[in-house]
């Protein structure tokens, strides 16, 4: 299959997007304004193409359109059926065009064409089949009531959805939001990331070849500042779904509610601790600590960058995760063999530069990397650090960067409290062959998602989100589907005697 792959990867590495103009109202428009924004390839640092940069105007017309498909166009008065016979038409053609969006995927944003297609587009195609399958199960529930009243309960679709998309799985991450979105009826106006917009955009053509009502989906890329603000203001938008920093989700709260009251989900930064227990398989510890930590160049929100080891193991586990990352390949994204990409753009490299001088700075050991890699691209090499202290900036703020830090730990107690002082929630990972140490740890550990002996698993039905600064509600599964949905309470009094 890696072979197959690469080829395939070989032969589109040089494709040329075809979808550089927004999408509003089903039409292909140039940016009001007239500008357009570069898309850099951060493998080469060249210029891939210019897309139509959108600002409040544009957001505003696309805003119009979603609301006018959602009040007065076909969509919400559809069955479930059909909004999910258009998901799965959606699907069979994301599967169609799956090397191409793969190629895309790495050429935007830097991740292995092996995991872009294997991974991101593999979960992109099983999740629209997933909510297409779900559009027709959305339903209400009588309530028993005594006396002559008939209660019972609708559940609506909540309007129009402003959809804020990270870089890091720009593909993945719209379908996570537009998934649930359209199975339950809603319309939405879709902000991919300024560094990675091209996917979303070809997304939005084969949204059309599939036959949505025009103004159903609007995609706008453009910068956070003018496009994502105005969408978060826009008071014709019911409902805001970011993906991203905490900084900027706690910035989308605050101006979301100025405007009016919102509907808000926020998957928001992590500082995932990885707990490798005394009883661990060492084997299958060094293995899944470095793809929790190194998956997508470390830019995942729930990596394990907190990695605890039991001081009986402690020495073992730092000798061979040096060696494990020293032997990760890094190279052309499009090559084969490669492991590791580029950063997505130069100010994430500089940012993850900071950080590994603020940790040599701060006295941990750094054993491996260290250094931007290649004389081009935004490489950064695979970094680990051991004797990392609890109060280091390393270990307190997300780095979003292939950097590893190890602590060493003595006891259970001590390593749920220690687990437990980050201002994030949103994971962790347990290597233990003891059900009770796996069980005392997941009932400790105050987060939204546990792996016990793996990382990194994602399934449709399996909720995604945080605790505490990362974030508010859950994406996926029938979660994802209630962020999309109000609950109207109906209670009719009827005639005496007509009710058994």
């Amino acid at each position: 299959m890696w072979r197959i792959f690469a080829r395939r990867a070989f032969a589109q590495a040089t494709i040329t997007p075809r979808a550089t103009q927004m999408l509003i109202n089903g039409r292909f428009l140039p940016a009001i304004s007239g500008k357009t924004m570069p898309v850099i390839n951060p493998a080469t640092e060249k210029l891939i193409t210019n897309v139509a940069e959108g600002d409040a105007a544009d957001v505003r017309l696309a805003v119009d359109a979603a609301r006018a498909a959602f009040d007065s166009g076909p969509w919400r008065r559809m069955s479930g059926e059909e909004r999910g016979a258009l998901l799965y038409k959606l699907a069979d053609l994301v599967e169609k065009n799956a090397d191409e969006l793969a190629t895309l995927e790495s050429m935007d944003n830097g991740k292995p064409y092996f995991y872009s297609r294997n991974v991101d587009l593999a979960l992109t195609i099983s999740t629209f089949r997933y909510y297409a399958g779900l559009a027709d199960k959305i339903h209400g529930e009588t309530l028993p009531i005594s006396g002559n009243i008939f209660g019972y309960l609708r559940k609506e679709p909540v309007g129009v959805a402003g959809q804020i998309i990270p870089w890091n799985f720009p593909l993945l991450m719209a379908c996570w939001k537009l998934g649930p979105c359209l199975a339950a009826g809603c319309t939405s106006v879709l902000k991919p990331a300024e560094q990675t917009p091209l996917t979303a955009l070809r997304l939005g053509e084969l949204i059309m070849e599939a036959g949505f009502p025009k103004g159903v989906v609007n995609v706008v890329p453009g910068y956070g500042e003018t496009a994502g603000n105005a969408l978060v203001v826009n008071p014709k938008v019911d409902k805001i779904a970011f993906t991203g920093s905490t900084e900027i989700g706690k910035l989308i709260m605050r101006n979301s509610a100025s405007y009016n009251l919102k509907r808000l989900t926020l998957e928001l930064g992590g500082k995932s601790p990885n707990i490798i227990m005394d009883d661990a398989d060492i084997e299958a510890a060094i293995a899944q600590s470095q793809f929790a930590l190194f998956f997508n160049q470390g830019q995942c929100c729930i990596a394990g960058s907190r990695v605890f080891v039991h001081a009986s193991i402690y020495d073992q586990f730092v000798e061979r995760s040096i060696a494990a990352a020293k032997a990760r390949k890094l190279g052309d994204p499009m090559a084969e063999g490669v492991e590791q990409g580029p950063q997505v753009d130069k100010d994430q490299q500089d940012k993850v530069m900071k950080y590994i001088e603020s940790g040599q700075r701060e006295g941990a050991r750094m054993l491996a990397g260290g250094h931007k890699w290649g004389k081009s691209g935004f490489f950064v090499e695979p970094t680990v650090f051991a004797d990392c202290q609890d109060n280091m900036t390393i270990a307190r703020e997300e780095i979003f960067g292939p950097v590893m830090s190890i602590f060493k730990f003595n006891t259970i107690d001590e390593v749920i409290e220690r687990a437990n002082s980050s201002n994030y929630g949103l994971g962790a990972g347990i290597m233990t062959k003891s059900l009770d140490n796996a069980m005392k740890l997941i009932n400790g550990l105050r987060v939204g998602t546990v792996y016990v002996n793996c990382y990194d698993e994602f399934r449709n039905n399996t909720p995604f989100g945080g605790f505490k600064d990362s974030g508010i509600g859950r994406e996926l599964g029938l979660e994802g589907v209630k962020n999309y949905l109000e609950l109207k309470t109906v209670l009719i009094k009827t005639a005496p005697g007509t009710l058994p």
